[in-house]
């Protein structure tokens, strides 16, 4: 009876250890290759063969529409290049001699996943799809992208086109930061103007994690025979931003959402030091001034993280009188292993007029005393 009551006090003992645990994302992930990011460090929370080269299907259109948006002149209307639409695979619905705008465009390659809009933004943007091809290769590589390789716009297979899931990560990292690009990835549905001539119609967003888990920003799907499905996401909570990226994953949803609350238990939302920082003034009523962040930076540090967290404060060596409650003065950058997370601009938090210039005799009366206590010394 007491080898009983041993084994059945150490069966609930491993039960409640294993309670209080976090779940392992090891275990259940179907995925080829993943990984799992804190959006604004980089730092990897979770990983599985991350670094292998893999085909990415239409998950490219992130780094296609990024460029599209990059290039400036969102709203004009050009007639969409009669070869580059007529491609195989999802389509946002163009036809030949389609009135666009670049904007459209992004919408459908984000919402619907368009080939044709892929293709036909391509040539708007750089001629043809392989100068288009070059563009994504050179700002891949500025972004540190180094186990990719893109040949098609659209993400149709080509010979060595792929990327690792780290470098997806990066590249989502990348394309967050950019307020019309986040705008257009997160939205389940949406109306766009095109059309011969241009009229009004609906495209629905590919991705059903935006109606499955909260907190989804998008951001892309995709799916051919030799990548399999691809999934790439990102999931805001408590200020705190996570990239997930699965290649292919035959259970991309479920893995998403069971990566994210992995994720979300192992980080918590940390608002960084603001230090305290004075900028030597010139002609002022004062001779300095208390410069503060415009805004607090907060991210998701698990404990190892927080070490890893530096600041730069960038000012020039004096400012000049007068100065208004607001201004820019410097920048105040964060770092995550020298890294940089974030650049803050740090700004007045008062006014300084001018002092007044002392009247002549005054000069020369602080002159004469000068002179008169050099002679006695």
């Amino acid at each position: 009876m007491r080898l009983i009551h041993v084994l059945i006090s150490l069966i609930l003992m491993i039960c409640l250890l294993m309670q209080e645990m976090p779940v392992s994302a090891e275990t259940s992930v179907s995925a080829k290759a993943c990984i799992l990011i804190e959006a604004a460090t980089g730092q990897v929370l979770f990983q599985k063969n991350a670094e292998e080269k893999l085909p990415m299907a239409s998950t490219t259109k992130i780094m296609t529409t990024l460029l599209t948006i990059e290039s400036g002149d969102l709203d004009s209307e050009f007639m969409v290049d009669r070869d580059a639409i007529h491609v195989e695979g999802s389509s946002m619905g163009l036809q030949e001699n389609d009135i666009v705008t670049k904007r459209a465009l992004c919408y459908g390659m984000l919402l619907p996943s368009g080939n044709d809009a892929a293709n036909a933004s391509a040539v708007a943007v750089a001629g043809s799809i392989p100068e288009f091809a070059k563009l994504m290769n050179a700002r891949a590589k500025e972004i540190g992208m180094t186990r990719t390789c893109f040949v098609t716009p659209s993400g149709l297979e080509g010979t060595g086109h792929g990327a690792s899931a780290h470098d997806m990560a990066r590249l989502a990292r990348e394309a967050l930061q950019n307020e019309t690009f986040r705008e257009i990835c997160c939205q389940a549905q949406a109306v766009v103007k095109f059309g011969n001539p241009p009229y009004e119609r609906m495209l629905y967003n590919s991705n059903k994690l935006l109606r499955m888990y909260d907190g989804i920003i998008g951001i892309k799907t995709g799916f051919t025979d030799e990548a399999g499905r691809c999934l790439v996401s990102a999931c805001e909570r408590n200020g705190v931003t996570l990239i997930c990226i699965t290649l292919n994953d035959p259970d991309d949803w479920n893995d998403h959402m069971h990566l994210y609350d992995y994720g979300f238990s192992q980080v918590n939302a940390v608002t960084l030091e603001a230090p305290e920082v004075n900028q030597k003034l010139i002609g002022g009523t004062v001779p300095e001034i208390c410069l503060k962040p415009e805004y607090p930076v907060t991210i998701g540090l698990n404990a190892q993280g927080r070490e890893h967290i530096s600041y730069k404060i960038l000012l020039s060596p004096f400012a000049y009188a007068p100065v208004a409650a607001g201004e820019t003065l410097g920048t105040l950058e964060y770092y995550f292993d020298n890294a940089l997370i974030c650049a803050v601009p740090l700004k007045a938090d008062s006014t300084v007029e001018i002092a007044e210039i002392p009247e002549k005799n005054q000069i020369m009366n602080f002159l004469e005393r000068l002179r008169n206590i050099l002679k006695a010394a």
